[in-house]
């Protein structure tokens, strides 16, 4: 239906063509700002997989539009998957409300971070594992994000980025890893985290894999126990490797049913990470983000 000026008043008419103008002129200016600020916002994540350019921030705002809408819905389980159950048997509930969590990459935890005591305690915890032979780790810069060192399993049986378990966030205390969807499920279920918005599998896994994670920064002891049994579930799926079994009584050399890890992970790889050279120098995990 066409509207006939003509039949509007003077005044309504003259109204209609001044209200059209101011909104022809600000919009732009409006769209400008918001758009500016929204950029800030992105660099105040900090440095992550993506750089932090105008360029890096349009890629983002691209995928967002197709990203993961409900990062907190379980992956399922397909019946022939081997193994169907995972590493973890249970998880404590989380207490408190989840925390605010922004970004795609970088992806980062705005509330409830862990302090500077509580990070150190994660990353001496992490970097523990490493100097244990028969856990066969190795600490390296992050093949994920780049800026920040993690855990990578020496003979990985799950593709990862170049074998990386899991890096941890200097500037909040979160984590990234990989975990057995039904590991995944118990941690989603208990709120210990949630899925990463490009976690979708298919296209998406040259970004990262399906079953990539962000598990939420510790806050007390409490929370920091809980999360290493999260990543000790993590370094099991990646190298078949239970860091927590007796060495000396061959606990730590893979079980026979991980194996099939590997055949059921078979063409899942992060294809992206194989463009990006993963560093190799090591980066200290404590270092600013």
């Amino acid at each position: 239906m066409e509207l006939d000026f003509t039949s509007l008043p003077p005044t309504a008419e003259g109204c209609f063509y001044v209200l059209a103008t101011i909104l022809v002129l600000t919009l732009p200016v409006l769209t400008a700002f918001c758009t500016y600020h929204d950029y800030k916002a992105f660099l105040s994540l900090g440095p992550g997989g993506t750089p932090s350019t105008p360029l890096g921030y349009l890629k983002v705002k691209t995928l967002g539009l197709i990203s993961l809408r409900d990062p907190l819905r379980p992956l399922p389980i397909p019946p022939h998957f081997r193994p169907q159950k995972g590493y973890l048997d249970s998880l404590p509930a989380r207490s408190g409300e989840r925390p605010l969590v922004a970004g795609i990459a970088p992806q980062r935890q705005q509330t409830q971070q862990s302090d500077e005591d509580m990070y150190a305690g994660l990353v001496a915890r992490m970097q523990s594992y490493t100097q244990e032979p028969a856990n066969l780790l190795l600490e390296r810069t992050s093949c994920f994000e780049k800026n920040s060192s993690g855990l990578f399993a020496s003979s990985p049986i799950t593709r990862t980025c170049g074998g990386e378990i899991c890096h941890a966030h200097p500037s909040d205390g979160s984590l990234h890893l990989t975990l057995h969807p039904a590991d995944s499920k118990i941690m989603l279920e208990s709120g210990w985290g949630e899925r990463h918005p490009l976690a979708k599998g298919g296209w998406f896994r040259r970004f990262v894999p399906r079953e990539f994670v962000l598990i939420y920064a510790p806050r007390t002891e409490g929370d920091l126990q809980v999360v290493m049994q999260i990543v000790a579930a993590s370094i099991w799926w990646v190298s078949g490797v239970d860091v927590n079994a007796d060495a000396e009584a061959g606990g730590r050399r893979r079980s026979a049913d991980v194996a099939a890890i590997g055949q059921a992970m078979e063409g899942s790889e992060c294809w992206a990470c194989e463009a990006h050279a993963c560093g190799t120098g090591l980066e200290n995990m404590t270092g600013d983000a």
